[in-house]
C-alpha cells in the first residue's frame, strides 16, 4: 500500500518551544510542515513551570551567567556554546515579548520583569509567568503558528525514520496515529525538535511523548551522539498515586522551601553548605540516599511558612493541583520523589543546530550543544530552545536556495507485515525497560548494575527488532524501539565514563578525573 506524500521546503518534527520558534523564525516565503506527536500543546514545554534564564537585571552580567553555567556543568560545558546562548538571551526574551508572551512584572514597575532565583544562579535572572511559564510560551507561539499562512500543522504524527539520499537528509517517513498509515514527508531541510528521553525511566516528570525519538532517528541516520550518561533527575516530583508526572518547581526551594524527613528533620545541610539551593544533582542524590537509607518512598518539601496569599499568587498551579489531591501546601508539607527530568546529552550539533548529516538539524533537548555539560543549570533549557531555533532558522534560510530538490523516495512498504495479535510483548518490554533503567542506570550507578542493564538491553533489542520486522508499526512500537535504542546509548555512555562527574555518579569511580572529556559515540554504519 503506497503512502500519502507531502512536499515542503522545511520539515519540523516536534511542536515544543524549539519547533514552534523555528517555524516562526523561518522566512515566510518558505513552505513549512510542523509535526506534533499529539495535539500542539502536549510536549514538555507546555508543562515547564519555572521559567527561562536570561541576563535582564542591571546588576547581572553575561559573564556571571556564563560562569554559573560552567560551574553547574561540572567542567564539561563547551564555553563557546554557553557564551553564544547567554549572549542571545536578552534578544530572545524581547522576541518572545514581541510575539505576545506576558511575563510577570514587578508590582510597582510596569517596565521591569519580576525575576526569580533558582539553584546554581548567583543572581535573580529567571523570567517567568507565575509557575506556568512553559504554558504561556507554548500557547502564544502555537497561536502564531496556526495564524501563519506558510506553516502547515500536522498533529498526531510520529516520526519513523528520516529519508537519506547520497548522505543528505531529504525528508522522513511519518506514522499517522489516526489513520495507522505511514506517510512520506519530503523537504530540503529537516529539523528534529523532538525533546528528550526521560520516559526511559520508571519515574519521570515528562509527558508521555518523551521517548527519545529524535536521538534514536538521528543515530540510525549516522549522527554522533554525546554525553547521554547525564540524565537530570528533578529532585521534587509530587508523590501521589493520582498525580502522574506532576513537577514541584524548584522555585519553591528558591523561596525558602525546606526538605524534610518523615520525622520533620532537615537533611540537606549534611550534604551541601548551600542546603536546599544546591544544584539539582546534589539534591536528587541526597534525597535518593535518604530514601534508600531509611527505606522510605518519599521525603517532604515544606513551604507552609509562607502565607496562603503568597503561595496562591506565585504558585497557583501547584497550590490548586495539590489541593485537588487533598494537600494544603499553606498548612502541610508536600510528599516528593526524584524523577527523570531532562536529557542533557543528545545529538552532536554546532551553534546553528547542524548535525553530522547534511540537511538535518537537531534543536532543543534532543541535541547536545555543549551548553549543559555534565549537569543542566535550572531554566537554561527553554533559553537553549529559543536561541538555537533562531540560529538554525537563519542557517536554513541562508542555504536552502542551494539545497537540491528531494529525489523520488520509495513509498513505505508494508506488504510483508501483518497485524500483531501480541501487543502484550510491547507493554511487557516497555515496563521491563523502564524498571531496569531506574534500578541499574539511575541516580547512583555501579559497574555491576550497568553490566546487568547492558545484558537486558541486548535481549530487548533482539525481541523488538524481530517484532518490528514482522508486524505493522504502531505508536507504542515506534516509541519502544526508540526508547530501547536511546537506553542502549545511555548505558554505553555510562560505561565509558570512569569517573563521577555532574549527573553521572558511580560508586566504582567516585572521584573526578583531572581532564573533562565528552563521551562521544559514533555510529558504525
Amino acid at each position: 500500500m503506497s503512502s500519502n506524500s507531502f512536499q515542503h521546503d522545511v520539515l519540523i518534527i516536534g511542536s515544543g518551544a524549539a519547533g514552534l520558534s523555528t517555524a516562526l523564525r523561518l522566512p515566510s516565503h518558505l513552505r513549512i510542515a510542523l509535526l506534533s506527536k499529539g495535539d500542539l500543546n502536549e510536549g514538555s514545554t507546555y508543562w515547564a513551570q519555572g521559567g527561562m534564564a536570561a541576563v535582564l537585571d542591571s546588576e547581572d552580567t553575561v559573564e556571571s551567567h556564563v560562569a554559573d553555567t560552567l560551574v553547574a556543568g561540572a567542567g564539561l560545558c563547551n564555553e563557546e556554546a554557553v557564551r553564544f546562548t547567554v549572549s542571545n538571551s536578552r534578544s530572545c526574551v524581547e522576541w518572545l515579548v514581541a510575539q505576545g508572551v506576558d511575563f510577570d512584572h514587578l508590582p510597582d514597575a510596569a517596565q521591569e520583569f519580576h525575576l526569580a532565583m533558582e539553584g546554581g544562579h548567583s543572581h535573580r535572572r529567571i523570567i517567568h509567568a507565575a509557575d506556568r511559564t512553559g504554558r504561556a510560551i507554548s500557547e502564544v507561539l502555537t497561536e502564531r503558528v496556526l495564524a501563519a499562512d506558510n506553516i502547515e500543522v500536522f498533529p498526531h504524527r510520529v516520526a519513523v525514520d528520516v529519508v537519506l539520499h547520497e548522505g543528505r537528509c531529504e525528508g522522513a517517513y511519518i506514522f499517522d496515529r489516526r489513520s495507522d498509515r505511514v506517510e512520506l514527508f519530503q523537504a530540503r531541510a529537516v529539523v528534529l525538535a523532538t525533546g528528550g528521553a526521560s520516559k526511559a525511566y520508571l519515574y519521570t516528570s515528562n509527558p508521555d511523548g518523551a521517548s527519545g525519538d529524535g536521538i534514536a532517528i538521528a543515530w540510525r541516520a549516522g549522527c554522533r551522539v554525546a554525553n547521554l550518561e547525564f540524565n537530570q533527575f528533578h529532585p521534587t516530583c509530587l508523590y501521589h498515586p493520582k498525580a502522574k508526572s506532576f513537577l514541584i518547581t524548584e522555585a519553591i526551594r528558591g523561596e525558602g522551601g525546606k526538605l524534610l524527613l518523615p520525622d520533620g528533620s532537615r537533611f540537606m545541610d549534611e550534604f551541601d553548605p548551600r542546603g536546599e539551593l544546591a544544584p539539582r544533582d546534589v539534591v536528587a542524590r541526597a534525597i535518593d540516599h535518604e530514601m534508600k537509607r531509611l527505606g522510605i518512598d518519599f521525603v517532604y518539601l515544606d513551604i507552609s511558612h509562607k502565607s496562603r496569599e503568597f503561595l496562591e499568587e506565585h504558585f497557583p498551579t501547584i497550590s490548586a493541583r495539590c489541593l485537588e489531591l487533598g494537600i494544603d501546601i499553606a498548612r502541610e508539607p508536600i510528599p516528593v520523589v526524584p524523577a527523570a527530568h531532562y536529557t542533557c546529552g543528545g545529538v552532536v550539533v554546532d551553534t546553528a543546530g547542524r548535525s553530522d548529516v547534511d540537511g538535518l538539524y537537531v534543536i532543543g533537548e534532543a541535541s547536545s550543544t555543549g551548553l549543559h555539560g555534565a549537569n543542566r543549570m535550572a531554566s537554561n533549557s527553554l533559553l537553549e530552545c529559543i536561541v538555537y531555533a533562531e540560529s538554525a532558522a537563519a542557517a536554513i534560510a541562508a542555504t536552502i536556495a542551494r539545497a537540491p530538490q528531494p529525489q523520488a523516495a520509495p513509498p513505505w512498504d508494508e506488504s510483508q507485515v501483518t497485524d500483531s495479535d501480541e501487543d502484550v510483548v510491547i507493554s511487557h518490554n516497555w515496563d521491563e525497560l523502564r524498571r531496569f533503567m531506574w534500578d541499574y542506570v539511575g541516580i547512583v550507578r555501579t559497574n555491576k548494575r550497568l553490566a546487568r542493564a547492558e545484558h537486558r538491553i541486548e535481549l530487548l533489542q533482539a525481541e523488538i527488532n524481530e517484532y518490528y520486522s514482522n508486524y505493522k508499526v504502531s505508536n507504542d512500537l515506534l516509541e519502544l524501539r526508540n526508547l530501547a535504542m536511546v537506553a542502549e546509548l545511555m548505558i554505553r555512555c555510562a560505561q565509558a565514563r570512569k569517573e563521577s562527574r555532574g549527573l553521572h555518579f558511580t560508586l566504582d569511580y567516585p572521584d573526578l578525573l583531572p581532564e573533562a572529556l565528552d563521551t562521544v559515540l559514533v555510529p558504525s554504519h
